[in-house]
């Protein structure tokens, strides 16, 4: 038997950083295991969701760990 197939739109990586939403200040969303955890302004930002969430150790640099859509970790307007 085999595994189902993931749904489209599923992410293989711990934490997502979605595209730039052109706001007043720009942000891009953010979402750790699945769940959105805030709009971050910065990569301290992603930074401390990714604390909050018990994943200080994680290096966002780590395309298996993170996935940035839209624009790496450089990309926030």
């Amino acid at each position: 038997m085999t595994d189902p197939a993931p749904a489209s739109g599923h992410h293989h990586a711990h934490v997502v950083v979605h595209h730039v939403v052109d706001a007043n200040p720009p942000y891009r969303r953010v979402d750790i295991l699945g769940e959105t955890v805030g709009k971050a302004h910065s990569l301290r930002d992603v930074a401390e969701f990714c604390r909050r969430a018990g994943l200080d150790e994680l290096d966002l640099d780590s395309q298996d760990m993170v996935e940035w859509i839209g624009g790496g970790s450089d990309v926030w307007e």
